[in-house]
C-alpha cells in the first residue's frame, strides 16, 4: 500500500504505530512541534522552504511545491542505514530503508514550498518522517551546478536504536528481497527509488549494483 497525503492529514501514521511495538517510542505531538519550530525558527521571515529528499520524497513527494531541481549536496550520502520494523519489514525480520549518513556526497531532489505554506505543509512531512525520532532534521547546503542554497534534509540519528551502520551489500539486498512490511516489501522500494532518480537523470552506482543483484536473484527463481 502506498502512503497518501490523506493518510498524513488524518495522522493515520501515528494511530497505526501506536499500535504496534513502536508504539512507546513514537515522539509526542509537543516534540514534533518542537522539532518542527527548531528548523522553521533559522529561516528568514517570508522566505520560501526547499526540502531536499533523496529517498521515497523523490518518487512520492506527497505536498504541493512551486519548484523542483536535482541538487546536490556534500558531507553527507544516501544509504541503506535505517531499519525498517513496521513498514518495509517487521519487528522480527527488519527491513531497510535509506538515510543520508556520514561523509561523501548525494544528489537528490529539491523542492521549493511557498513561505506562506511551509509551516502547515512541513508540519506533514514531520508526520511523515519524525514520528520515532530515527532521523535528525536539519538544513543543509545544496547546489544545482549554479545556484546553492539551504534545504531541509532529514539525516540519520546515529544515536537511535533503528540506525543500522555500514551494511554489506550482501545483507542488504538479503533484507530488502525478503522482507515485507505494512507499506509493501523492501525491494519495492529500491526499485522505486534507483527507477525515480534515473528519471531525474541522477546516476547511483551503488542503487544501481542493488538493483542488478535483485534481478539476478529474481532471475534464478
Amino acid at each position: 500500500m502506498s502512503l497518501t497525503r490523506a493518510d498524513l492529514e488524518r495522522n493515520r501514521i501515528r494511530q497505526e504505530l501506536a499500535l504496534t511495538p513502536l508504539g512507546p517510542h513514537l515522539l509526542s505531538e509537543a516534540e514534533l512541534e518542537e522539532s518542527l519550530w527548531q528548523i522553521l525558527d533559522a529561516r528568514e521571515a517570508d522566505e520560501d522552504c526547499w526540502v531536499f529528499g533523496y529517498g521515497s520524497l523523490v518518487w512520492n513527494p506527497l505536498f504541493p511545491f512551486e519548484e523542483k531541481r536535482v541538487v546536490t549536496t556534500h558531507g553527507y550520502h544516501r544509504s541503506f542505514c535505517l531499519w525498517s520494523r513496521i513498514n518495509r519489514g517487521t519487528p522480527d525480520r527488519p527491513g531497510l530503508v535509506l538515510g543520508l549518513d556520514r561523509g561523501g556526497r548525494c544528489r537528490g531532489i529539491a523542492y521549493r514550498i511557498a513561505a506562506d505554506h511551509a509551516e502547515n505543509e512541513l508540519r506533514l512531512v514531520w508526520r511523515r518522517e519524525m514520528m520515532t525520532g530515527a532521523y535528525i532534521p536539519r538544513w543543509v547546503q545544496v547546489s544545482d551546478g549554479e545556484t546553492k542554497f539551504r534545504a531541509i534534509t532529514f539525516t540519520i540519528n546515529r544515536a537511535g536504536a533503528a540506525y543500522a551502520g555500514r551494511l554489506p551489500p550482501e545483507t542488504i539486498i538479503e533484507r530488502l528481497t525478503t522482507c515485507h512490511g505494512r507499506m509493501g516489501p523492501g525491494l519495492d522500494y529500491l526499485l522505486h527509488t534507483a527507477e525515480a532518480l534515473r528519471a531525474h537523470g541522477i546516476e547511483d552506482r551503488h542503487l544501481q549494483q542493488l538493483c542488478d543483484r535483485a534481478h539476478a536473484i529474481k532471475a534464478r527463481g
